[in-house]
Protein backbone atom coordinates (compact mmCIF):
# COMPACT_ATOMS: atom_id res chain seq x y z
CA UNK A 1 0.00 0.00 0.00
CA UNK A 2 1.21 3.65 -1.14
CA UNK A 3 0.37 5.97 0.95
CA UNK A 4 -0.20 9.16 -1.15
CA UNK A 5 -0.85 12.66 -0.41
CA UNK A 6 -4.54 12.71 -0.15
CA UNK A 7 -4.52 9.80 1.92
CA UNK A 8 -2.83 12.38 4.43
CA UNK A 9 -4.84 14.94 4.64
CA UNK A 10 -8.00 15.24 6.47
CA UNK A 11 -11.76 15.26 4.56
CA UNK A 12 -13.17 18.96 6.29
CA UNK A 13 -16.17 18.05 4.25
CA UNK A 14 -17.60 15.69 6.63
CA UNK A 15 -17.04 17.65 9.35
CA UNK A 16 -20.48 18.35 10.08
CA UNK A 17 -21.19 15.21 10.73
CA UNK A 18 -19.97 14.69 14.17
CA UNK A 19 -19.54 18.28 15.58
CA UNK A 20 -21.64 21.15 18.12
CA UNK A 21 -25.24 21.96 15.78
CA UNK A 22 -24.61 19.11 13.60
CA UNK A 23 -28.61 18.75 13.60
CA UNK A 24 -29.01 22.79 11.68
CA UNK A 25 -26.07 21.04 9.43
CA UNK A 26 -27.37 17.67 8.55
CA UNK A 27 -30.91 19.21 7.81
CA UNK A 28 -29.73 21.85 5.58
CA UNK A 29 -27.29 19.59 3.67
CA UNK A 30 -30.09 17.10 3.45
CA UNK A 31 -32.47 19.63 2.19
CA UNK A 32 -30.09 20.69 -0.44
CA UNK A 33 -29.50 17.30 -1.77
CA UNK A 34 -33.68 16.22 -1.81
CA UNK A 35 -33.17 19.28 -4.20
CA UNK A 36 -30.40 18.02 -6.19
CA UNK A 37 -32.27 14.72 -7.01
CA UNK A 38 -35.12 16.88 -8.27
CA UNK A 39 -32.57 18.56 -10.67
CA UNK A 40 -32.86 21.98 -8.21
CA UNK A 41 -29.28 23.05 -7.39
CA UNK A 42 -29.20 26.54 -6.29
CA UNK A 43 -31.04 27.78 -3.61
CA UNK A 44 -31.33 30.95 -1.59
CA UNK A 45 -30.67 31.67 1.71
CA UNK A 46 -34.95 32.79 2.27
CA UNK A 47 -35.03 29.47 0.16
CA UNK A 48 -33.12 27.69 2.60
CA UNK A 49 -34.92 29.57 5.92
CA UNK A 50 -38.50 29.07 5.16
CA UNK A 51 -37.92 24.91 4.15
CA UNK A 52 -36.26 24.54 7.48
CA UNK A 53 -38.92 26.19 9.52
CA UNK A 54 -41.99 24.25 8.33
CA UNK A 55 -41.02 21.90 10.48
CA UNK A 56 -41.59 22.51 14.07
CA UNK A 57 -37.85 21.28 15.32
CA UNK A 58 -36.77 24.74 13.52
CA UNK A 59 -39.61 26.93 15.33
CA UNK A 60 -36.71 29.05 16.59
CA UNK A 61 -34.39 29.38 14.47
CA UNK A 62 -33.68 32.63 12.77
CA UNK A 63 -32.90 33.57 9.35
CA UNK A 64 -29.10 34.77 11.36
CA UNK A 65 -28.67 31.43 12.70
CA UNK A 66 -29.17 30.40 8.52
CA UNK A 67 -26.53 32.77 7.94
CA UNK A 68 -24.09 31.61 10.19
CA UNK A 69 -24.68 27.65 9.28
CA UNK A 70 -24.46 28.72 5.35
CA UNK A 71 -21.44 30.37 6.19
CA UNK A 72 -19.97 27.62 8.08
CA UNK A 73 -20.85 24.67 5.16
CA UNK A 74 -19.31 27.05 2.90
CA UNK A 75 -16.33 27.07 4.68
CA UNK A 76 -16.11 23.51 5.12
CA UNK A 77 -16.47 22.68 1.29
CA UNK A 78 -19.90 21.14 1.27
CA UNK A 79 -21.52 24.44 -0.94
CA UNK A 80 -20.11 26.38 -3.53
CA UNK A 81 -21.34 30.01 -3.47
CA UNK A 82 -21.98 32.48 -6.35
CA UNK A 83 -23.43 36.36 -5.78
CA UNK A 84 -26.69 36.82 -7.50
CA UNK A 85 -26.38 40.00 -9.78
CA UNK A 86 -29.13 39.16 -11.97
CA UNK A 87 -31.71 41.46 -9.76
CA UNK A 88 -29.43 43.93 -8.23
CA UNK A 89 -30.81 47.29 -8.79
CA UNK A 90 -29.24 49.55 -6.24
CA UNK A 91 -25.22 50.08 -5.36
CA UNK A 92 -26.79 48.99 -1.62
CA UNK A 93 -28.20 45.92 -2.40
CA UNK A 94 -24.93 44.90 -4.62
CA UNK A 95 -23.27 45.53 -1.45
CA UNK A 96 -25.16 42.75 0.51
CA UNK A 97 -23.96 40.19 -1.67
CA UNK A 98 -27.59 38.33 -1.89
CA UNK A 99 -25.83 34.61 -2.39
CA UNK A 100 -26.91 31.29 -4.66
CA UNK A 101 -25.84 28.23 -2.84
CA UNK A 102 -25.03 24.19 -4.06
CA UNK A 103 -23.88 21.05 -2.86
CA UNK A 104 -20.23 20.22 -3.59
CA UNK A 105 -19.58 16.88 -5.62
CA UNK A 106 -18.14 15.81 -2.39
CA UNK A 107 -20.99 16.82 -0.35
CA UNK A 108 -23.35 14.40 -2.83
CA UNK A 109 -20.89 11.90 -1.99
CA UNK A 110 -21.04 12.06 1.41
CA UNK A 111 -25.05 12.91 1.93
CA UNK A 112 -25.50 9.53 -0.50
CA UNK A 113 -22.85 7.30 1.52
CA UNK A 114 -25.35 8.74 5.23
CA UNK A 115 -28.48 7.73 3.14
CA UNK A 116 -27.11 3.95 2.57
CA UNK A 117 -26.09 3.95 5.86
CA UNK A 118 -29.56 4.90 7.15
CA UNK A 119 -30.88 2.16 5.63
CA UNK A 120 -27.96 0.06 5.76
CA UNK A 121 -30.16 -2.75 8.33
CA UNK A 122 -33.49 -2.12 6.02
CA UNK A 123 -32.34 -2.66 3.09
CA UNK A 124 -29.99 -5.86 4.37
CA UNK A 125 -27.72 -7.80 1.95
CA UNK A 126 -28.27 -11.19 -0.27
CA UNK A 127 -26.26 -13.70 -2.51
CA UNK A 128 -27.61 -13.09 -5.95
CA UNK A 129 -27.27 -16.34 -7.71
CA UNK A 130 -28.78 -14.62 -11.25
CA UNK A 131 -24.98 -11.98 -11.17
CA UNK A 132 -23.23 -15.15 -11.61
CA UNK A 133 -24.93 -16.09 -14.99
CA UNK A 134 -25.01 -12.82 -16.28
CA UNK A 135 -21.31 -12.26 -15.43
CA UNK A 136 -21.12 -15.83 -17.37
CA UNK A 137 -22.65 -14.19 -20.28
CA UNK A 138 -20.42 -11.18 -20.60
CA UNK A 139 -16.98 -12.81 -19.92
CA UNK A 140 -18.23 -15.08 -22.86
CA UNK A 141 -18.30 -12.02 -25.11
CA UNK A 142 -14.56 -10.68 -24.32
CA UNK A 143 -12.89 -11.51 -27.81
CA UNK A 144 -15.66 -10.80 -29.89
CA UNK A 145 -16.42 -7.57 -27.79
CA UNK A 146 -13.15 -6.32 -28.64
CA UNK A 147 -13.66 -5.81 -32.15
CA UNK A 148 -17.20 -3.90 -31.37
CA UNK A 149 -17.09 0.19 -31.36
CA UNK A 150 -16.16 1.83 -28.24
CA UNK A 151 -19.59 3.03 -27.35
CA UNK A 152 -20.71 -0.32 -26.90
CA UNK A 153 -17.60 -1.47 -25.28
CA UNK A 154 -17.91 0.79 -22.55
CA UNK A 155 -21.61 -0.11 -22.42
CA UNK A 156 -20.62 -3.95 -21.80
CA UNK A 157 -17.39 -3.18 -19.81
CA UNK A 158 -19.72 -0.88 -17.44
CA UNK A 159 -22.44 -3.75 -17.32
CA UNK A 160 -19.39 -6.07 -15.99
CA UNK A 161 -18.18 -4.22 -13.65
CA UNK A 162 -21.55 -3.38 -11.66
CA UNK A 163 -22.19 -7.27 -11.93
CA UNK A 164 -19.24 -8.01 -10.64
CA UNK A 165 -19.02 -5.44 -7.89
CA UNK A 166 -22.88 -6.01 -6.76
CA UNK A 167 -21.99 -10.07 -6.38
CA UNK A 168 -18.79 -9.68 -4.33
CA UNK A 169 -20.26 -6.99 -2.06
CA UNK A 170 -23.62 -8.63 -1.48
CA UNK A 171 -21.60 -11.86 -0.77
CA UNK A 172 -19.46 -10.15 1.89
CA UNK A 173 -22.30 -8.57 3.48
CA UNK A 174 -24.50 -11.57 3.59
CA UNK A 175 -21.63 -13.53 5.12
CA UNK A 176 -20.52 -11.31 7.49
CA UNK A 177 -24.11 -10.87 9.06
CA UNK A 178 -23.86 -14.75 8.92
CA UNK A 179 -20.53 -14.70 10.96
CA UNK A 180 -22.10 -11.73 13.69
CA UNK A 181 -21.91 -11.74 17.29
CA UNK A 182 -25.86 -11.85 16.56
CA UNK A 183 -26.30 -14.63 14.33
CA UNK A 184 -24.45 -16.58 16.73
CA UNK A 185 -26.39 -15.93 19.76
CA UNK A 186 -29.83 -16.14 17.42
CA UNK A 187 -28.40 -20.39 16.64
CA UNK A 188 -28.48 -20.85 19.82
CA UNK A 189 -32.45 -20.30 20.38
CA UNK A 190 -34.76 -22.56 19.21
CA UNK A 191 -36.50 -20.55 17.20
CA UNK A 192 -33.68 -20.77 14.59
CA UNK A 193 -34.66 -24.05 13.88
CA UNK A 194 -38.01 -22.73 12.01
CA UNK A 195 -36.31 -21.25 9.32
CA UNK A 196 -32.74 -22.81 9.47
CA UNK A 197 -34.18 -25.28 6.53
CA UNK A 198 -35.10 -22.15 4.34
CA UNK A 199 -31.37 -20.90 5.01
CA UNK A 200 -29.87 -23.86 4.20
CA UNK A 201 -31.45 -24.25 0.85
CA UNK A 202 -30.88 -20.55 0.44
CA UNK A 203 -26.95 -21.26 0.63
CA UNK A 204 -27.19 -24.71 -1.08
CA UNK A 205 -28.55 -22.83 -3.92
CA UNK A 206 -26.06 -20.01 -4.24
CA UNK A 207 -23.28 -22.75 -3.63
CA UNK A 208 -24.45 -24.99 -6.92
CA UNK A 209 -24.91 -21.70 -9.29
CA UNK A 210 -21.31 -21.16 -8.18
CA UNK A 211 -20.17 -23.98 -8.95
CA UNK A 212 -21.53 -24.55 -12.32
CA UNK A 213 -20.66 -21.16 -13.55
CA UNK A 214 -17.29 -20.63 -11.68
CA UNK A 215 -16.49 -23.62 -13.94
CA UNK A 216 -17.23 -22.05 -17.24
CA UNK A 217 -16.16 -18.38 -16.56
CA UNK A 218 -12.54 -19.97 -15.79
CA UNK A 219 -12.91 -21.73 -19.02
CA UNK A 220 -13.58 -18.71 -20.96
CA UNK A 221 -11.20 -16.58 -18.87
CA UNK A 222 -8.08 -18.81 -20.17
CA UNK A 223 -9.30 -18.55 -23.67
CA UNK A 224 -9.29 -15.06 -23.90
CA UNK A 225 -6.71 -13.25 -25.87
CA UNK A 226 -4.53 -10.77 -24.20
CA UNK A 227 -4.24 -8.50 -27.03
CA UNK A 228 -7.96 -8.48 -27.06
CA UNK A 229 -8.29 -7.74 -23.58
CA UNK A 230 -5.55 -4.68 -24.10
CA UNK A 231 -7.54 -3.34 -27.22
CA UNK A 232 -10.74 -3.74 -24.66
CA UNK A 233 -9.02 -1.50 -22.12
CA UNK A 234 -7.80 0.98 -24.42
CA UNK A 235 -11.00 1.84 -25.95
CA UNK A 236 -12.78 1.97 -22.35
CA UNK A 237 -9.98 4.58 -21.61
CA UNK A 238 -10.89 6.09 -24.99
CA UNK A 239 -13.91 6.95 -23.70
CA UNK A 240 -13.62 7.66 -20.72
CA UNK A 241 -11.22 10.86 -22.18
CA UNK A 242 -14.22 11.82 -24.58
CA UNK A 243 -16.23 12.82 -21.87
CA UNK A 244 -16.05 16.52 -21.08
CA UNK A 245 -15.49 17.12 -17.01
CA UNK A 246 -15.32 20.20 -15.33
CA UNK A 247 -12.47 20.91 -12.79
CA UNK A 248 -11.27 17.82 -13.11
CA UNK A 249 -7.48 16.65 -14.14
CA UNK A 250 -7.50 13.64 -16.24
CA UNK A 251 -4.65 11.41 -16.45
CA UNK A 252 -4.41 8.87 -19.32
CA UNK A 253 -1.97 6.57 -17.19
CA UNK A 254 -3.83 6.57 -14.38
CA UNK A 255 -7.20 5.68 -15.95
CA UNK A 256 -5.59 2.72 -18.20
CA UNK A 257 -4.28 1.08 -14.91
CA UNK A 258 -7.65 1.67 -12.68
CA UNK A 259 -9.84 -0.14 -15.61
CA UNK A 260 -6.74 -2.81 -15.49
CA UNK A 261 -6.34 -3.11 -11.72
CA UNK A 262 -10.66 -4.05 -12.08
CA UNK A 263 -10.19 -6.72 -14.81
CA UNK A 264 -7.12 -8.18 -12.83
CA UNK A 265 -9.63 -8.49 -9.93
CA UNK A 266 -11.78 -10.20 -11.98
CA UNK A 267 -9.62 -12.69 -13.44
CA UNK A 268 -8.14 -13.15 -9.83
CA UNK A 269 -11.55 -13.85 -8.30
CA UNK A 270 -12.47 -16.44 -10.75
CA UNK A 271 -8.52 -17.80 -11.98
CA UNK A 272 -6.30 -16.37 -9.07
CA UNK A 273 -2.97 -15.25 -9.77
CA UNK A 274 0.68 -16.07 -8.85
CA UNK A 275 -0.16 -19.19 -7.69
CA UNK A 276 -2.72 -18.12 -5.41
CA UNK A 277 -6.00 -20.20 -4.80
CA UNK A 278 -9.00 -18.29 -6.46
CA UNK A 279 -11.71 -16.18 -4.50
CA UNK A 280 -14.53 -18.07 -6.19
CA UNK A 281 -12.81 -21.36 -4.73
CA UNK A 282 -12.98 -19.60 -1.09
CA UNK A 283 -16.14 -18.43 -1.64
CA UNK A 284 -17.45 -21.80 -1.96
CA UNK A 285 -15.24 -23.09 1.14
CA UNK A 286 -16.78 -20.53 3.26
CA UNK A 287 -20.53 -20.71 1.73
CA UNK A 288 -19.82 -24.68 2.73
CA UNK A 289 -18.47 -24.05 6.26
CA UNK A 290 -21.47 -21.65 6.64
CA UNK A 291 -23.90 -24.72 6.53
CA UNK A 292 -22.10 -27.28 8.47
CA UNK A 293 -22.20 -24.49 10.96
CA UNK A 294 -25.77 -24.07 10.66
CA UNK A 295 -26.55 -27.71 10.40
CA UNK A 296 -24.36 -28.27 14.27
CA UNK A 297 -26.29 -25.41 15.84
CA UNK A 298 -29.46 -26.91 14.44
CA UNK A 299 -28.43 -30.89 15.43
CA UNK A 300 -27.33 -29.83 19.18
CA UNK A 301 -31.04 -27.57 19.63
CA UNK A 302 -32.57 -30.78 17.96
CA UNK A 303 -30.84 -32.89 20.82
CA UNK A 304 -31.01 -30.41 23.74
CA UNK A 305 -34.60 -30.69 23.40
CA UNK A 306 -35.08 -34.20 22.88
CA UNK A 307 -33.24 -34.93 25.83
CA UNK A 308 -35.25 -32.77 27.95
CA UNK A 309 -38.02 -34.53 26.84
CA UNK A 310 -36.39 -38.06 28.20
CA UNK A 311 -35.36 -37.15 30.71
CA UNK A 312 -38.89 -35.72 31.92
CA UNK A 313 -40.18 -39.16 31.73
CA UNK A 314 -36.81 -41.05 33.21
CA UNK A 315 -36.91 -38.67 36.25
CA UNK A 316 -41.11 -39.35 36.79
CA UNK A 317 -40.30 -43.13 36.64
CA UNK A 318 -37.63 -42.79 38.93
CA UNK A 319 -39.18 -40.95 41.86
CA UNK A 320 -42.05 -43.52 42.00
CA UNK A 321 -39.54 -46.12 42.18
CA UNK A 322 -37.52 -43.69 44.95
CA UNK A 323 -41.51 -43.86 46.46
CA UNK A 324 -41.41 -47.38 46.95
CA UNK A 325 -38.88 -48.02 48.75
CA UNK A 326 -39.58 -49.45 52.71
CA UNK A 327 -36.87 -47.84 53.99
CA UNK A 328 -33.49 -45.33 53.72
CA UNK A 329 -30.93 -48.18 53.17
CA UNK A 330 -33.39 -49.65 50.27
CA UNK A 331 -33.44 -45.84 48.87
CA UNK A 332 -29.81 -45.75 48.99
CA UNK A 333 -28.92 -48.94 47.15
CA UNK A 334 -31.19 -47.94 44.34
CA UNK A 335 -29.20 -44.56 43.95
CA UNK A 336 -26.13 -46.28 43.61
CA UNK A 337 -27.60 -48.48 40.88
CA UNK A 338 -29.15 -45.22 39.45
CA UNK A 339 -26.66 -42.30 40.14
CA UNK A 340 -23.29 -44.27 40.99
CA UNK A 341 -20.32 -43.94 38.94
CA UNK A 342 -20.09 -46.98 36.63
CA UNK A 343 -16.33 -47.29 37.03
CA UNK A 344 -15.18 -45.52 40.52
CA UNK A 345 -11.89 -44.14 41.46
CA UNK A 346 -9.76 -45.96 44.79
CA UNK A 347 -7.76 -43.19 46.38
CA UNK A 348 -4.33 -44.72 47.85
CA UNK A 349 -3.45 -43.22 51.17
CA UNK A 350 -2.62 -43.14 54.56
CA UNK A 351 -6.55 -42.59 55.45
CA UNK A 352 -7.43 -43.90 58.97
CA UNK A 353 -10.62 -45.31 59.62
CA UNK A 354 -11.88 -45.82 63.29
CA UNK A 355 -12.93 -49.45 62.44
CA UNK A 356 -12.01 -52.33 60.35
CA UNK A 357 -15.40 -54.02 60.20
CA UNK A 358 -17.28 -55.23 57.16
CA UNK A 359 -20.50 -54.34 57.88
CA UNK A 360 -19.50 -50.68 58.26
CA UNK A 361 -21.12 -48.95 55.36
CA UNK A 362 -20.03 -45.43 53.65
CA UNK A 363 -22.60 -43.86 55.09
CA UNK A 364 -21.83 -44.87 58.85
CA UNK A 365 -18.15 -43.14 58.98
CA UNK A 366 -17.42 -39.75 58.91
CA UNK A 367 -16.06 -38.07 56.11
CA UNK A 368 -12.33 -38.12 55.15
CA UNK A 369 -11.17 -34.57 53.11
CA UNK A 370 -8.49 -34.53 50.82
CA UNK A 371 -7.11 -31.38 49.03
CA UNK A 372 -6.45 -31.77 45.69
CA UNK A 373 -3.93 -29.25 43.45
CA UNK A 374 -4.65 -28.56 39.81
CA UNK A 375 -2.06 -30.66 37.64
CA UNK A 376 -1.46 -27.75 35.30
CA UNK A 377 2.06 -26.30 35.05
CA UNK A 378 0.72 -22.84 35.79
CA UNK A 379 -0.65 -23.55 39.17
CA UNK A 380 0.93 -21.61 41.98
CA UNK A 381 -0.17 -21.77 45.68
CA UNK A 382 -0.99 -18.27 46.96
CA UNK A 383 1.25 -16.98 49.41
CA UNK A 384 0.14 -17.01 52.48
CA UNK A 385 0.21 -12.96 54.03
CA UNK A 386 2.14 -12.23 56.72
CA UNK A 387 1.85 -9.49 59.51
CA UNK A 388 4.74 -7.20 59.52
CA UNK A 389 7.08 -8.03 62.11
CA UNK A 390 8.98 -5.23 64.36
CA UNK A 391 12.49 -4.73 64.09
CA UNK A 392 12.94 -2.16 66.36
CA UNK A 393 15.81 -3.71 68.27
CA UNK A 394 17.59 -4.97 65.47
CA UNK A 395 17.73 -1.80 64.05
CA UNK A 396 18.90 -0.30 67.33
CA UNK A 397 21.76 -3.37 67.60
CA UNK A 398 23.11 -1.87 64.11
CA UNK A 399 22.88 1.77 64.99
CA UNK A 400 24.66 1.26 68.47
CA UNK A 401 27.57 -1.42 66.10
CA UNK A 402 28.20 1.69 63.98
CA UNK A 403 28.45 4.28 66.86
CA UNK A 404 31.05 1.96 67.96
CA UNK A 405 32.87 1.63 64.86
CA UNK A 406 32.97 5.09 64.45
CA UNK A 407 34.32 5.60 67.80
CA UNK A 408 37.11 3.22 67.55
CA UNK A 409 37.83 4.84 64.02
CA UNK A 410 38.53 8.28 66.46
CA UNK A 411 40.42 6.38 68.84
CA UNK A 412 42.55 4.77 65.94
CA UNK A 413 43.88 8.53 64.83
CA UNK A 414 44.14 9.94 68.11
CA UNK A 415 46.53 6.89 68.46
CA UNK A 416 48.80 6.51 65.41
CA UNK A 417 48.22 10.24 63.91
CA UNK A 418 50.91 12.69 64.38
CA UNK A 419 50.39 16.11 63.54
CA UNK A 420 46.82 15.39 61.15
CA UNK A 421 49.70 13.01 59.05
CA UNK A 422 49.36 9.15 59.21
CA UNK A 423 52.93 7.94 58.34
CA UNK A 424 53.02 4.00 57.07
CA UNK A 425 56.49 4.03 57.68
CA UNK A 426 57.22 5.39 61.02
CA UNK A 427 53.80 3.00 62.31
CA UNK A 428 54.53 0.57 65.22
CA UNK A 429 53.40 -2.96 65.15
CA UNK A 430 49.58 -3.07 64.40
CA UNK A 431 47.05 -5.49 64.68
CA UNK A 432 45.01 -6.71 61.87
CA UNK A 433 41.78 -5.29 62.88
CA UNK A 434 43.93 -1.67 62.43
CA UNK A 435 45.72 -2.56 59.44
CA UNK A 436 42.26 -3.36 57.87
CA UNK A 437 40.78 0.39 58.22
CA UNK A 438 44.40 2.70 57.33
CA UNK A 439 43.76 0.32 54.46
CA UNK A 440 40.17 1.05 53.90
CA UNK A 441 41.25 4.58 53.84
CA UNK A 442 43.93 4.60 51.61
CA UNK A 443 42.10 2.53 48.90
CA UNK A 444 39.26 4.81 49.30
CA UNK A 445 41.94 7.84 48.48
CA UNK A 446 43.55 6.49 45.78
CA UNK A 447 40.84 5.06 43.91
CA UNK A 448 39.98 9.22 43.35
CA UNK A 449 41.21 11.85 40.85
CA UNK A 450 42.16 13.89 43.22
CA UNK A 451 43.29 11.54 45.82
CA UNK A 452 40.67 12.91 48.19
CA UNK A 453 38.20 10.97 50.51
CA UNK A 454 36.25 10.87 53.98
CA UNK A 455 36.28 8.89 56.65
CA UNK A 456 33.09 7.25 58.01
CA UNK A 457 32.41 9.95 60.44
CA UNK A 458 33.46 12.69 58.24
CA UNK A 459 37.07 13.81 58.58
CA UNK A 460 38.27 14.86 55.13
CA UNK A 461 41.75 13.50 53.95
CA UNK A 462 44.49 13.45 51.06
CA UNK A 463 46.65 10.95 50.42
CA UNK A 464 50.91 11.71 49.46
CA UNK A 465 53.62 9.45 48.44
CA UNK A 466 56.84 10.48 50.03
CA UNK A 467 59.44 9.53 47.39
CA UNK A 468 58.01 8.12 43.99
CA UNK A 469 58.84 4.38 44.31
CA UNK A 470 60.02 3.87 48.02
CA UNK A 471 58.73 1.67 50.05
CA UNK A 472 58.30 0.66 53.54
CA UNK A 473 57.34 -2.45 55.79
CA UNK A 474 54.24 -2.58 57.63
CA UNK A 475 54.67 -4.79 60.64
CA UNK A 476 51.78 -6.26 61.90
CA UNK A 477 51.04 -9.15 64.53
CA UNK A 478 50.32 -11.61 61.82
CA UNK A 479 52.97 -10.83 59.57
CA UNK A 480 54.91 -7.88 57.83
CA UNK A 481 53.23 -6.03 54.96
CA UNK A 482 55.18 -4.07 52.01
CA UNK A 483 54.17 -1.23 50.09
CA UNK A 484 54.71 1.97 48.91
CA UNK A 485 55.17 4.99 51.55
CA UNK A 486 52.19 6.43 51.40
CA UNK A 487 51.38 9.51 53.99
CA UNK A 488 47.22 10.01 54.81
CA UNK A 489 47.01 14.19 55.82
CA UNK A 490 43.86 14.77 57.68
CA UNK A 491 42.74 18.18 56.97
CA UNK A 492 40.86 20.57 59.72
CA UNK A 493 42.38 18.25 62.38
CA UNK A 494 42.17 19.61 65.90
Amino acid sequence: MKIHDKLKKPIQEARYLNVENSDRYRSILRLFYLNYEKLKYWMYQEDVYEELTEDSYFSEYTMEQCQQDLSVLVSWGNLATIQDTRKVTTIEEFKNKKFRYQLTETAVEIERMVLRLENLFIEGSSLEPTLLERLKISLLKVNSMALENTEKVYGWWNDLNNDFIRLNQNYQDYMHELNSVKAEEMMKTKEFLVFKDRLIEYLRSFVKALQMNATTIEQSLRQVDKNHVKLILEKVTEYELSIPRIDVEVNVDEIYERMKGRWDNIFRWFIGMDGAESESVKVFDTTNEIIRKITRYATRLSEQNNRGANRREEYRKLSKLFAKCENIYEAHRLSAVVFGMEKPLHLKGDIVRKTESFNSGVYDEEPYEITITPRVREYREKAKRSVMIDRTAEKEAVRLAEIAKLEEERKLRSRYIQGNCLDFAALPEITSEVRDVFLCWLSKGLETKNLRAKTDDGKEYHIEEKEPGETCVLQCEDGTFRMPAYRIIFEDEE
